[in-house]
């Protein structure tokens, strides 16, 4: 009897053996197989390109008196921008079009041209500069800053775009006159965003401007590695600084507003 019990203790000893073995062996091939996968989702989240829709209310932006003016005129401005981003760097410019936007106005016969400047924004974070390649006025402008951090106030709103969970950060721009509100994903990479608006723990899926006024809006996320050339840095223009440009720019607006134009997009 005691031989046959330590020949059975020997024999479930020997089973639990090779079984935690076994359980060994699976877990750890899981594993690997897990950090492998998350390594290229990882990789893949901070490589890519993210495509936006800019959505702007241009009757917000004449006077309520000009009606006239809003007759001829479309409400809205759609455009497309693409982000192209890794691990540290971001080039934001707007989508190549086969034509510009043309809007016609049935019965009146207008015929309308809206033609939209061409601009490119380029961020590093690692080394906080920024570089703006902007046409104004036919000519081209190279604009040099560092990034700056707007006094951000996080909000407790969440929404979903593009199926990420997204918080909301908001600030007044006091020279531009604009309440942001911007949603970010925190699942994705930090200081990435639209225009100047990449300074949030979280890529930056949509900014609403003055409530309505102008809406930037991810509508695509296609991780990949980038092709050549997808993502530099600009180098055409005039070099200037940004405080240099926008003088220009508002001595330009105040001049057109002393002519009469209406239209004032910011």
């Amino acid at each position: 009897m005691k031989s046959a019990k330590s020949t059975g203790t020997r024999t479930n000893r020997h089973s639990v053996g090779n079984f935690t073995k076994k359980q060994w062996l699976l877990l750890i091939i899981g594993v690997l197989i897990f950090l492998a996968t998350t390594k290229v989702v990882f990789s893949q989240t901070n490589e890519g390109i993210i495509t936006y829709e800019t959505k702007v209310n241009m009757h917000r932006t004449l006077p309520k008196e000009r009606q006239d003016m809003k007759n001829m005129i479309p409400e809205f401005r759609i455009s497309r921008q693409q982000l192209f981003f890794n691990a540290d760097e971001s080039l934001y410019k707007p989508v190549e079009e086969d034509d510009d936007e043309n809007i016609e106005q049935g019965g009146g016969g207008i015929h309308m041209k809206i033609q939209q400047p061409f601009v490119e924004i380029y961020s590093n974070r690692s080394s906080s500069l920024r570089v703006t390649q902007q046409e104004f006025l036919g000519k081209e402008y190279l604009i040099k800053d560092s990034l700056a951090l707007p006094p951000w106030k996080f909000g407790t709103e969440t929404k979903k775009i593009m199926g990420y969970d997204c918080r909301q950060a908001l600030h007044y721009n006091e020279a531009r006159k604009q309440q942001v509100v911007a949603w970010y994903a925190p699942q994705l990479r930090p200081l990435l965003g639209p225009e100047k608006f990449n300074t949030l723990p979280g890529a930056v899926l949509e900014v609403n401007l003055n409530d309505g006024e102008r809406v930037i809006t991810a509508k695509n996320l296609q991780a990949r590695a980038l092709k050549k050339n997808e993502l530099k840095v600009p180098s055409h223009g005039i070099q200037t600084s940004e405080a240099d440009f926008r003088k220009m720019v508002e001595e330009h607006t105040a001049r057109m507003r002393a002519n009469g134009a209406d239209i004032i997009i910011r």
